[in-house]
């Protein structure tokens, strides 16, 4: 009984030792095939072109194709539960944003439970929002509007990219802080509100600055103010809404997670090399072209910003009562 005991306990020493090895190999040898990089937003949107540029960067850094894989639909959560579907081997990336911090309050049955099972990684860039209004809308700034609003309350229509965007929750927190009425008005994403907007058949909406600067160059909109602390430095005359309504501050952002399980030793060297990309000055060149400014983050760092989100847009999200379409 004794050898037998000692046996299956040397049997199960070698086994657990063994496991930790291979683990541990696998981790030095990563990557082993190429990688898929998947975003829950179609081609050509904002996190798209951040995604093609930083991963042309991982692909040279890695050695390995970094495949970008775009499975739009319910708001990003169709691309989280394909992600959390797949080995947690580090091959397969996530493309975290504003959305999966409002959807784990805004959807109440969700299949998942995207701080438990997405594990961050690394932060790729903040992307500014910028406030504006149809020309014939005659506020030049935020407290002109704010007046303007609650001179006619229920009559002013506020677009966005689509329920539960970064874009539709800028505008509720920007109502619930100004106590204004604005009739929000959903689209399918950001290029056709922008349509109405510009054809005046909506009158205000927060937007990417990369999606609107050229319209507001050209006097097709007009800019109140940038969703930001701080003022711009591609636009340095424009306030902050901040400026008039203390404490508002909307910015949209981007990182990388991976399937919770992952590896340390993969995330860490995904992070190391995500970082050094932001802090190269070809890549961050590319950035700003499309109006982002890299943020650095630990995994932790991440991780722990990632959960502040979902904090602050579950309270928006409890306040404005919105529900999914």
């Amino acid at each position: 009984m004794r050898l037998a005991r000692r046996q299956f306990m040397q049997l199960a020493g070698a086994t657990v030792t063994t496991s930790t090895f291979t683990g541990l190999a696998s981790a030095l040898d990563y990557p082993v095939q190429p990688i898929r990089w998947t975003i829950g937003f179609p081609p050509g949107a904002a996190g798209d072109v951040q995604m093609r540029i930083m991963g042309r960067w991982l692909s040279e850094r890695l050695g390995r194709p970094v495949v970008i894989e775009n499975k739009p639909g319910a708001g990003s959560n169709i691309a989280v539960q394909a992600v959390i579907n797949l080995p947690a081997d580090g091959h397969t990336l996530f493309f975290v944003s504003p959305a999966n911090a409002i959807n784990a309050t805004l959807y109440e049955n969700l299949a998942f439970n995207f701080l438990r099972d997405i594990a961050a990684v690394a932060g790729l860039v903040k992307s500014p929002l910028v406030m504006e209004v149809h020309p014939s809308v005659p506020a030049k700034t935020v407290a002109e509007f704010i007046a303007y609003a609650k001179a006619n309350p229920g009559r002013i229509n506020m677009a966005s990219g689509g329920v539960g965007t970064t874009s539709h929750l800028a505008g509720e927190l920007f109502k619930a802080m100004s106590d204004v009425n604005l009739v929000h008005v959903p689209y399918r994403g950001a290029a056709p509100a922008l349509t109405d907007l510009i054809g005046g058949q909506v009158q205000v909406t927060f937007d990417v600055v990369a999606g609107s600067r050229a319209h507001i160059a050209a006097g097709r909109l007009r800019a109140l103010a940038v969703t930001t602390p701080a003022r711009l430095e591609i636009m340095p005359d424009l306030p902050t809404v901040g400026e008039a309504v203390p404490g508002y501050e909307v910015s949209g952002w981007s990182g990388v997670g991976v399937r919770v399980g992952t590896p340390r030793e993969i995330i860490e060297r995904l992070n190391r090399e995500i970082n050094a990309g932001l802090a190269d000055p070809a890549v961050r060149a590319r950035l700003a072209d499309v109006a982002t400014t890299p943020i650095f983050f630990t995994p932790d760092e991440f991780g722990a910003y990632m959960a502040s989100e979902v904090e602050k847009w579950g309270k928006v999200v409890r306040v404005s009562g919105i529900r999914p379409e």
